[in-house]
């Protein structure tokens, strides 16, 4: 099965406001977004596991028009914000490999 980093031609990452990170699928054309969506791997609780969050703090949004997904998550570097300390990635633009690594089944 493809991953959705097989299928999209942009995956990323980038901050969504110091306590959150936002995550970008965009795919080539509607029928490939259509399939992901479709398909029902993308959900709250999927992502919430890969991130280590809550799946309430999820938030899947779906912009069909321009074939792309918009996943939000909470910042793992929990209430300390982007750019404090210890925090890794102050962009937040390292953190959508994860979710490049869900499959999607083929087309029914």
């Amino acid at each position: 099965m493809p991953t959705l980093q097989q299928l999209a031609s942009v995956l990323r990452s980038k901050n969504a406001g110091p306590f959150q990170i936002t995550l970008d699928i965009i795919f080539p054309d509607a029928p490939t977004c259509r399939r992901v969506l479709d398909a029902g791997v993308l959900t709250p609780q999927a992502v919430a596991s890969l991130y280590g969050v809550g799946a309430d703090a999820v938030s899947i949004i779906p912009f069909q028009r321009v074939h792309a997904i918009k996943v939000t998550v909470p910042r793992t570097t929990g209430a300390r914000g982007s750019g404090s300390a210890f925090d890794r990635d102050v962009y937040g633009a390292q953190q959508h490999g994860l979710l490049g690594e869900i499959e999607c089944p083929a087309d029914s």
